[in-house]
């Protein structure tokens, strides 16, 4: 089987008229801009890569692309002609194809059958022709170096089979654009090799690939050039050959990589250093879970704010939400104040004093048709219910504490919650963890989609509650929210541990530098 040439064996990017252009995309939604004024061009023979964290624009320009939104402003060009896709099927028509995360075919079919989904061969009379259709599925399969029996159904073999059964299913429509979101998330490393390979044989073939992807490894091992998108905006296109990994990751936080902050931690100048001789509060060791988490350990102390930092993909919220029981342990251990807790789940967590503030507070945090004494109180039914029977009047007393507490702007505590601004919701399910008295707290981009004064207030409010003993676990994309509110970070990449920084060690150059120094050691085994 042919494999993917490496970077230094690659023909030149190439020039001329692109098979596909994007010229001044932008999508909203109501008042909310999700993309703002982005070019993007694919060339014949060329993969792309598409990067940046979450919120940057990478889906709504795919999905702009393939039809599944329509243009608020901006053009799509294919083969140079002015082209406006109304939906998906209507993009693969014009021959281009998307290969998502999650592999979208029908598992109980044979293999033969997802190649051929939708254009059945048959013969005449209209009856399915099986043996046709094995018989070209097995040529495709052999052609891209896949052994898979097209007889079989596909729910019986690997993901990684299974991927790469979209990939031919793809290219065997004549494509001339193919694009991979997150292609290799659920793959094994023997898998992925496989899946650049494939890739490989499409850039020779001629077609321009999208690759999206948050692996820098697989970006500077398999792709031609990148587009950096961040907040919905295009910040940078070029070769992968003028870009280093430490400037690409840059990009894609937003940091100057010549103007770092060095070591301005202001926001936790005033608090005392956590006494290293105390016992933690938290002891999570030697986390493992296939594909998604590999021996990672956090240990918190009383008043301790402990970061976690790394790029999309890392393993920052897979982390939290096994120090939370919602993602189920291969081998590990968690300790709270010392007690080994058994059984994983979020109510035996929640019993043992350990919250967890959602990374998606719309879809796992708030209840939006509800009010903000319902949100809040919500943790605290247990100790409120008599009797199968709530006590609307401690109900009341212990919102309204909170509502003062936290200040959270509403006309009563009675309004919807889904009515409040995103700061204010996210202060309302504060309070619904700090209902809960707990020991640990795990904060998931606590900061996320609130503006700058609601900001401010969230982060004092995790410093106040550090101060006062709480264990905070705190996860950002953004850097210098975790530099500057953490007194300890772990710094992640692909599910595993790079390493601990410590008070004034704690940098934004030094988590980049570590991450970058992991990518290109990796890039450099792969090669």
């Amino acid at each position: 089987m042919a494999t993917a040439p490496s970077p230094a064996a690659r023909p030149p990017v190439p020039s001329g008229r692109p098979t596909l252009s994007v010229r001044g995309a932008t999508k909203t939604f109501g008042p909310v801009v999700a993309l703002q004024d982005v070019d993007l061009d694919l060339f014949p023979g060329e993969v792309h890569a598409l990067v940046g964290e979450n919120g940057a624009g990478k889906s709504t320009l795919i999905k702009l692309i393939t039809g599944v939104y329509p243009l608020t402003a901006g053009e799509v060009r294919h083969l140079g002609e002015p082209v406006h896709f109304g939906s998906a099927r209507d993009a693969q028509v014009h021959g281009i194809q998307t290969i998502y995360q999650e592999v979208h075919l029908a598992p109980q079919l044979s293999v033969a059958r997802n190649v051929f989904l939708g254009r059945e061969r048959t013969r005449f009379g209209g009856a399915l022709d099986l043996r046709a259709m094995n018989r070209e599925a097995a040529d495709l399969l052999d052609r891209y170096g896949i052994v898979a029996d097209p007889k079989k159904p596909l729910g019986e073999l690997s993901l990684g089979i299974q991927q790469m059964v979209a990939v031919v299913r793809a290219v065997s429509t004549d494509a001339s654009v193919v694009i991979m979101d997150e292609p290799t998330s659920s793959l094994e490393p023997r898998e992925v090799d496989r899946l650049l390979d494939v890739v490989g044989l499409l850039r020779q073939q001629g077609v321009a690939v999208v690759y999206v992807s948050h692996k820098l490894d697989e970006i500077f091992r398999a792709c031609d050039k990148i587009t950096v998108l961040r907040d919905g905006r295009l910040i940078w296109t070029g070769a992968v050959a003028d870009t280093s990994r430490r400037e690409l990751i840059s990009r894609m936080l937003g940091r100057d990589a010549g103007e770092l902050a060095g070591g301005q931690r202001t926001q936790l100048a005033g608090r005392p250093p956590v006494d290293a001789d105390q016992a933690p509060v938290l002891a999570a060791q030697h986390m493992s879970r296939r594909l998604q988490l590999d021996d990672i350990s956090v240990v918190v102390r009383p008043g301790e704010i402990v970061g976690l930092a790394g790029l999309l993909g890392s393993g920052r919220s897979e982390t939290a939400k096994a120090i939370f029981g919602a993602l189920p342990l291969d081998s590990g251990t968690v300790r709270v104040a010392g007690h080994d807790l058994g059984r994983a789940t979020p109510a035996s967590r929640i019993r043992e004093g350990v919250a967890m503030l959602p990374e998606d507070r719309k879809a796992e945090g708030i209840v939006p048709e509800l009010s903000i004494r319902d949100n809040i109180g919500l943790a605290a039914l247990p100790r409120l219910t008599r009797g199968g029977f709530v006590s609307r009047k401690r109900q009341n007393e212990i919102v309204d504490v909170f509502v003062r507490r936290l200040r959270i702007k509403c006309s009563s505590p009675d309004q919807k919650v889904s009515e409040l601004s995103g700061g204010n919701q996210q202060k309302v399910l504060l309070a619904r963890l700090m209902c809960l008295n707990p020991r640990v707290l795990l904060l998931d981009e606590p900061t996320r989609g609130i503006d700058v004064g609601a900001k401010a207030e969230v982060q004092a409010l995790v410093s106040e509650l550090a101060d006062k003993g709480l264990g905070v676990v705190l996860i950002s994309s953004e850097l210098e929210e975790v530099v500057e509110g953490s007194d300890t970070v772990v710094v992640l990449r692909d599910g595993a541990a790079l390493g601990s920084l410590f008070g004034e060690d704690i940098t934004e150059d030094a988590i980049m530098n570590m991450i970058a120094g992991a990518a290109a050691e990796e890039v450099q085994a792969a090669s």
